[in-house]
């Protein structure tokens, strides 16, 4: 008798549980196949295999252009999961970004070997700072599967350490926003430092080669651009999959009303470092794809000012969407590189137009103008 009012009640419960939701609907499987074959098929025809004479042939400088874009997006969705699903507004992200990136900088510095100006096996800013020998921290440089894993690793651990102590310490709102901004900009003087083995202000550059293949070729190029395509794709699957998941569902729970988590049973601290550490890391790879694509990396790239440009694409593409923030980061940085060559000196007055404009008039960011939009004329 109590094993039926047990299975009675447990499948009552169970129809009281939402159904899980797909990861995309049948026209939105569509359109991410679609995007997939532009990535891995049609732009790579259009650079490689039609003549440069051709009205539809696609130059290296748009497809370089789109491949850093790219991996601008994989920031803007990974701020989308720690800021629009979890409520937490980081402004340090572009730590996590360059950390990736110096990852892999210092893999491609090795690989120039004595191909530089001063024919050494060390680097040649370090020749210059007359270093007879690679700091401690370099020991595994020379590694492209350990650069993979500290490309990973490095702003993981970072961001576990740092959000371990700040979430138990339940530090939240724009007080966390200003210490993670704190943090990046400590960073950034540290590596400006030249005793740091990080190249001081220059920082890493003059790529020749990646897995001893020359960086410079048409070929190597796409495959740069490609990967980085499949891995935002990829990223954007993992991130659908993640908050139409118990997790994810529960990291919304925390945006709304933290409180109100902690009474029915759940710690949110758990919760809020692990999709920061995923959110970190996922900036970290985007670094790494960045750094060969432009062949620079240096302090630079950690300013307070490249984090806050991280936020503004998500809020104005539209947070809490996924896509929002993808979309945001191609308007944001498409209008940077033509106002930065036509009028330079109004770039900055336009991006901060740009997000008090969306602030006030487009809460939801352009993607939730256009739901609204087709909700409109749905209804006439």
């Amino acid at each position: 008798m109590s094993l039926t009012i047990t299975s009675s009640v447990r499948a009552q419960r169970n129809q009281l549980l939402p159904t899980p939701a797909p990861i995309l609907t049948r026209s939105g499987w569509s359109a991410y196949m679609a995007a997939l074959i532009v990535v891995c098929a049609v732009v790579p025809v259009l650079n490689l295999m039609l003549p440069t004479e051709s009205l539809f042939h696609l130059s290296d400088y748009a497809v370089g252009l789109v491949g850093k874009i790219m991996c601008y997006a994989i920031c803007a969705l990974a701020m989308d999961l720690i800021w629009g699903y979890t409520g937490i507004l980081s402004l340090g992200h572009g730590l996590f970004f360059a950390l990736g990136g110096y990852a892999m900088g210092m893999y491609l510095m090795r690989q120039i070997g004595t191909d530089g100006n001063y024919k050494s096996t060390v680097p040649d800013f370090m020749v210059f700072l007359d270093w007879k020998e690679l700091p401690w921290h370099w020991a595994f440089s020379d590694s492209f599967i350990a650069t993979l894993f500290l490309v990973v690793a490095v702003p993981g651990l970072v961001a576990f350490v740092f959000g371990y102590f700040a979430f138990r310490s339940r530090i939240k709102g724009v007080y966390f926003s200003i210490i993670t901004q704190a943090m990046t900009f400590a960073a950034m003087l540290l590596f400006f430092r030249n005793e740091t083995g990080f190249g001081g202000n220059n920082g890493f550059t003059d790529f020749k080669r990646i897995l001893s293949i020359p960086i410079a070729t048409p070929s190597m190029r796409m495959t740069l651009f490609v990967m980085t395509g499949v891995t935002l794709l990829g990223f954007y699957l993992f991130a659908r999959w993640m908050v139409n998941s118990k997790f994810g569902r529960v990291l919304q729970a925390v945006r709304d009303a933290e409180t109100r988590v902690m009474f029915s049973g759940y710690s949110p601290i758990g919760y809020k470092l692990t999709i920061w550490t995923i959110s970190a890391m996922m900036c970290g790879v985007a670094g790494a794809l960045y750094v060969p694509q432009v062949g620079i990396i240096n302090p630079s790239e950690m300013s307070p000012a490249n984090s806050i440009e991280i936020a503004i694409w998500a809020a104005v593409g539209g947070r809490a969407s996924l896509i929002g923030p993808i979309v945001g980061a191609f308007i944001v940085n498409g209008a940077k590189s033509w106002l930065t060559v036509a009028y330079p000196e109004y770039w900055l007055y336009f991006l901060g137009a740009l997000f008090i404009g969306v602030t006030l008039f487009l809460p939801q960011g352009i993607v939730g103008l256009v739901k609204k939009l087709k909700g409109a004329k749905h209804d006439a």
